[in-house]
C-alpha cells in the first residue's frame, strides 16, 4: 500500500509542489520561487508544519473546519461507509440511505419550510444549481422571462463560471469572460468603506433600497432571485447595519422575488445558531450549504429548498445533477459531524459562551493605532486597518497593510487572513477561551510588527 508521509525535507517537498501542483488564486511562478508552506498534521485548532512549526488556525482551514481537526469519529464514519457502500449515484430513480438520512436531518435543522435538499460536492456547484433552480422554477410557473439574478458587489459565491458570475469580485470577472448574462450586481452594505457621512442606519436603508430600484429598472417580471450571504465572508467579514436586512426582506416579499441565502460560511454554528439566517432573522427560499456541513472532512454541499420552490418544480424534470451529488461517504461524514455539533452542544456553547468571550476580546483590538473598526458576529470577525481612524481613510497603497500584518501573523504562529486592508478570522467553533486569548495576543503582536514594517517602508 502506498503511504503518504512527510518522508522528504521541506525544500524537496516544496520543489515537487512547484513542479506539479497548480494552486488556486495563486501566481504559481511567484509561489515556486518562495516555496509553499507545507502543513503536515493538525489537531483541534492547531496546525503543524513540515518542520514542526505550529500555527493557531484562526481561519478553520477555509472557513470550514467547524468541529476542529482530528475527530476520530468522522474518520470512523467515513471508513464504515466506504466498507458498506463506497459510492453510488442518485440518478436514474435511485437513492441510498446516507443521502436520505442527511436530507431528513437538514430539513429538521433548517428554519421555516426549507424541507428539501439538492446535493452537490461544494458551494460553487450548489450555487450553479441555484441559478438553474430559480430559472426553471419560474419557467414552470409560466414565467420563463424571470431570469435575472441580482447579487452584490464584493460578494463571493464560488469560482466556477456560474457561481463566480453570481459573486461580485471584479478581479475574478476580469478572467474568463465573466459574468455570464442575466446577473446584475448592486452595491454592498459596507458602511466602514462606503458609508460616507451617512449614519450606519441610514446607509443600511439606502443600500437596501438600491435593490428595489434595480428590480424596478429591470422589471419585476424579469427578476428571478436575489442572492446574498447573511454576512459577507470572503469580501472581508462585512456585518451589515441592523437596518439593512429587514428592508431587503420587505422589498423581496413586496415584489415576489425569490431569496437565496448563501450559508456556505455562515451555516452550521458559525454565527451562534445553526444558520446565519436565524441569527439575522432571514426567511430564504433557498439556502446554499457546504463547508461546515462536514467540517471540511469530506467535500459536500447543497441547496436546501423551500416547499414553495420544491412543489413548483415537482412536475418538471430538472435536467441537472452531479456525479457526486449525495456521495454516500460524504453524507455519512456530514451526518456524524452534525451529530457531534448537536450532542456536544457546540452551537449553543458558541452562542452563549465563546462567541461573547471572543467578541469582547476582539473589540479590545480597536484601541490599536492601526485598527479603525472591529466587526464580529459569532465566530466571524474582521479588523479594518487605516492610517486615520477619524476619517476612515484607506491606505494609499491598498492591500499593503493587510499583507504586512498577514506575513507577521504567520511568523507569530497565527493564521489570520487579509482581504485588502481588512484582517479576518473564522476559527474552529471548538476554540477554547485560553486559545482565544492566544489568538488575540498573537494578533496584537502582528499588528504591532506590521505597523512597524509599514512605517519603515514609508507607507504610514
Amino acid at each position: 500500500m502506498n503511504k503518504i508521509t512527510n518522508h522528504l525535507p521541506t525544500a524537496e517537498l516544496q520543489a515537487l509542489d512547484a513542479a506539479h501542483h497548480m494552486h488556486p488564486f495563486t501566481a504559481n511562478a511567484e509561489l515556486a520561487a518562495k516555496g509553499a508552506r507545507v502543513i503536515k498534521s493538525a489537531k483541534g485548532v492547531w496546525l503543524t508544519g513540515s518542520d514542526g512549526e505550529r500555527y493557531l488556525d484562526a481561519m478553520a482551514g477555509l472557513w470550514c473546519v467547524n468541529l476542529g481537526y482530528g475527530r476520530e469519529e468522522l474518520a470512523e464514519a467515513a471508513a464504515a461507509q466506504m466498507r458498506e457502500l463506497p459510492y453510488y449515484n442518485t440518478f436514474f430513480q435511485t437513492t441510498h440511505i446516507p443521502a436520505i438520512a442527511l436530507a431528513e436531518r437538514l430539513a429538521e435543522l433548517a428554519p421555516g419550510d426549507l424541507n428539501h435538499v439538492f446535493f452537490a460536492a461544494g458551494g460553487s456547484e450548489a450555487n450553479d444549481t441555484n441559478i438553474r433552480l430559480v430559472r426553471t422554477y419560474w419557467a414552470a410557473q409560466g414565467k420563463p422571462e424571470k431570469q435575472v439574478i441580482i447579487s452584490r458587489k464584493n460578494a463571493y459565491h464560488g469560482s466556477s463560471i456560474g457561481s463566480a458570475s453570481l459573486g461580485g469580485m471584479t478581479y475574478m470577472h476580469a478572467q474568463g469572460g465573466l459574468p455570464i448574462p442575466g446577473i446584475v450586481h448592486i452595491d454592498q452594505p459596507h458602511w466602514w468603506a462606503e458609508g460616507g457621512d451617512l449614519s450606519p442606519h441610514d446607509f443600511g436603508i439606502a443600500r437596501a433600497r438600491q435593490l428595489a430600484e434595480t428590480i424596478d429598472e429591470i422589471g419585476e417580471d424579469k427578476v428571478a432571485a436575489f442572492i446574498a450571504e447573511p454576512i459577507q465572508g470572503a469580501g472581508g467579514v462585512i456585518v451589515p447595519p441592523e437596518s439593512y436586512w429587514p428592508e431587503v426582506q420587505r422589498i423581496l416579499a413586496e415584489r415576489d422575488i425569490l431569496f437565496i441565502a448563501d450559508e456556505v460560511i455562515c451555516g452550521f454554528g458559525r454565527t451562534g445558531n445553526w444558520f446565519g439566517s436565524e441569527t439575522l432573522g432571514l426567511a430564504p427560499d433557498i439556502m446554499t450549504i457546504a463547508k461546515g456541513l462536514s467540517s471540511g472532512y469530506q467535500p459536500i454541499g447543497g441547496s436546501i429548498v423551500s416547499d414553495r420552490v420544491a412543489d413548483g418544480l415537482a412536475a418538471t424534470e430538472f435536467n441537472h445533477g452531479y456525479t457526486y451529488s449525495g456521495h454516500p461517504v460524504a453524507c455519512a461524514v456530514a451526518l456524524e459531524n452534525l451529530r457531534i455539533l448537536d450532542e456536544e452542544g457546540i452551537v449553543a456553547r458558541v452562542r452563549e459562551e465563546t462567541a461573547p468571550y471572543l467578541a469582547k476580546a476582539w473589540a479590545s483590538l480597536g484601541d490599536h493605532p492601526l485598527v479603525g473598526e472591529t466587526a464580529i458576529c459569532g465566530m466571524m470577525g474582521s479588523l479594518a486597518l487605516t492610517p486615520d481612524k477619524s476619517s476612515r481613510a484607506p491606505f494609499a497603497e491598498g492591500g499593503a497593510a493587510g499583507m504586512a500584518v498577514r506575513e507577521r501573523c504567520f511568523g507569530n504562529g497565527l493564521v489570520m487572513r487579509a482581504v485588502g486592508d481588512r484582517m479576518i478570522i473564522s476559527p474552529p467553533l471548538v476554540i477554547s477561551e485560553d486559545e482565544i486569548d492566544t489568538l488575540i495576543a498573537r494578533a496584537r503582536r502582528s499588528l504591532d510588527e506590521g505597523m512597524a514594517d509599514l512605517q519603515s517602508a514609508g507607507l504610514l
